[in-house]
């Protein structure tokens, strides 16, 4: 049904006749929380720095336990970008890049964990797939496998933020954006500690620092101190919508990551906004 008004044709609705730059006009019908596309996901970061720069000594442990957890989960595994990033990041300063231009460079080293990880996973049937086919296709992919692995960059890429120059939004709050977009059961974020701390636990104040067993975006975003993510992450987790919690947790001690997906307590638990 649609009606005329003074010329302008509109179709029958809640937002008609509204503009929809007002935030208090588009509330009503906005503000409610979208369906769950994939609820039965779990969502897995795996450090690029932390662990895959690590080699085998690291990469092929944190391989074996995915590979006991296919039975259990269907997973979205998703990679982000170490030292050859910061490379990249130190040689496109020095010539003047945009933030622009630097982002989907560093998201390409991200996309080469991912091929790593898949290559070592694909007797399992596991594939790595970019950006396009996470978002159209997943569904159909996980249905034919157990697991597939992706870029944990955000394809910001040219669009990226002016603000900064260096990329705010990287592989952990594009896992994190993506894990809240699908609707999943859950996001892990594996790195090579066992949570946040109050402090550096590898810099000088380290015999001083305390695991934050269980805190929230909010206490994280006065902490001053560096964080095992990056910070960006919290400016989106204030505007979750599905995921309530997300686990950083020490992918270098066996068993933290099945036991995180198992529901357990065993990092540092971190409640969003949603």
């Amino acid at each position: 049904m649609s009606a005329t008004t003074h010329g302008i044709k509109h179709v029958t609705s809640p937002l008609a006749r509204q503009t929809l730059l007002d935030s208090d006009l588009t509330r009503p019908v906005a503000g409610g929380r979208p369906i769950k596309l994939l609820p039965w996901l779990q969502v897995v970061k795996i450090g690029g720095r932390s662990i895959l720069d690590r080699g085998a000594e690291a990469i092929l442990p944190i391989v074996d336990e995915l590979r006991r957890l296919l039975p259990e989960h269907r997973l979205l595994i998703l990679t982000g970008a170490g030292i050859r990033a910061r490379h990249l990041y130190s040689v496109g300063l020095d010539l003047g890049l945009p933030v622009g231009s630097l982002a989907p460079l560093a998201a390409s080293e991200a996309g080469q964990n991912g091929h790593i990880l898949a290559s070592l996973l694909a007797p399992e049937g596991v594939s790595y797939v970019e950006h396009p086919t996470i978002a159209n296709q997943l569904a159909i992919h996980l249905s034919a496998a157990r697991a597939v692995v992706g870029s944990a960059f955000p394809p910001y890429h040219h669009h990226e933020f002016p603000g900064s120059r260096i990329p705010p939004h990287r592989a952990d709050t594009g896992a994190f954006l993506l894990a809240d977009a699908l609707g999943a059961a859950g996001l892990t974020i594996v790195e090579d500690v066992d949570g946040v701390y109050t402090a550096d636990p590898t810099g000088p104040d380290g015999a001083k620092a305390q695991l934050l067993r269980e805190t929230s975006f909010a206490d994280l975003a006065k902490h001053q101190g560096t964080l095992p993510f990056d910070r960006a992450l919290l400016e989106v987790m204030a505007t979750a919508r599905h995921i309530a919690r997300v686990q950083v947790v020490n992918g270098l001690v066996p068993g933290r990551l099945t036991a995180a997906l198992r529901g357990e307590h065993v990092g540092t638990i971190i409640r969003t906004g949603a």
